[in-house]
C-alpha cells in the first residue's frame, strides 16, 4: 500500500493544519487519513501544491473533486468507528471514496461517468486500496445491491432528499450526509430515519456542489455531459 509519500507530506501536514484542524474538524482518524492520502495522486496534470489548495479543482465531464475541508467535513459528519460499510455517492476523481476506506471496513461508489470511475479504479489500484467497489449508475437511486449501509456520503447536490437513500440506510443510527437545495445554493444536511421511517434532518452548513443527476435527483441539461 502507498500512503503518505514523503515527496508530499509537508504538504499534507499543512493542508490539515490549516485548512481542515484550524476550521474545526477534530476527529483523529478522519485527520489521520487526510495527512495520508496523497491528494496529487487524484488530480492529473496539476502541480502538487495546487492539489492542495484550499478549493476544489475540475475533472472533466463537469465535475470536481472537492475542497479539501469539504472532504474531511462530510467524512467527520459520518462519524465512522471502522467497522462500516459506506456508500459514496458521486465517485469523482475517487479520493472522497479514498479517505472513506481509511475510515471504515468498505466503500461502495456510485459515478454515472463511466470514464471517471475507471480512472478512479486505476488509482485505487495503484495506492492498494483494495476494499473499494466502484459502480456505474445512477446514483439518486443508491446502489440496492450492497444494501444496506451504515452511512452514506452524497457528493452532489440533490433538489430533495432522494427517498431510495433513505431507504438504504442500515438502521435508525445510520447517517446521510447530503447537499440539498437549488442548483446553486445548497445546505449540507446529516439524516437518520425516525421510528416511523421518515427523515430526521440536521442542518450543517451551507455548501455548493454540482447536481445530483439522476431519477430522484436533478434532469440532465443540454450543457451538462452526459
Amino acid at each position: 500500500m502507498i500512503l503518505d509519500p514523503p515527496e508530499t507530506r509537508a504538504l499534507r501536514l499543512e493542508m490539515v493544519a490549516r485548512q481542515i484542524r484550524a476550521r474545526g474538524v477534530a476527529d483523529p482518524r478522519v485527520l489521520r487519513a487526510m495527512e495520508e492520502v496523497p491528494r496529487e495522486w487524484f488530480v492529473d496534470g496539476v502541480e502538487p501544491s495546487l492539489a492542495y489548495g484550499d478549493h476544489p479543482l475540475g475533472i472533466g465531464w463537469g465535475q470536481t473533486i472537492s475542497q479539501p475541508y469539504m472532504v474531511a467535513a462530510m467524512a467527520e459528519l459520518l462519524n465512522l468507528k471502522g467497522g462500516e460499510t459506506v456508500l459514496e455517492i458521486g465517485t469523482g476523481s475517487g479520493y472522497g471514496a479514498a479517505i472513506l476506506s481509511r475510515l471504515a471496513a468498505r466503500v461502495v461508489s456510485v459515478e454515472r461517468h463511466t470514464a471517471l470511475l475507471e480512472e478512479a479504479r486505476f488509482r485505487w489500484q495503484r495506492l492498494g486500496l483494495d476494499t473499494i467497489l466502484g459502480v456505474p449508475g445512477d446514483g439518486s437511486l443508491g446502489y440496492p445491491a450492497k444494501a444496506p449501509y451504515d452511512a452514506i456520503c452524497v457528493t452532489a447536490a440533490a433538489p430533495s432528499l432522494p427517498e431510495a437513500l433513505l431507504g438504504q440506510l442500515r438502521s435508525f443510527h445510520s447517517r446521510l450526509v447530503i447537499p440539498v437545495g437549488s442548483r446553486l445554493r445548497q445546505t449540507l444536511q446529516v439524516v437518520c430515519r425516525t421510528l416511523r421511517n421518515q427523515p430526521l434532518v440536521q442542518n450543517a452548513f451551507d455548501c455548493v456542489f454540482v447536481p445530483l443527476i439522476g431519477k430522484q435527483g436533478w434532469p440532465s441539461a443540454p450543457h451538462e455531459p452526459r
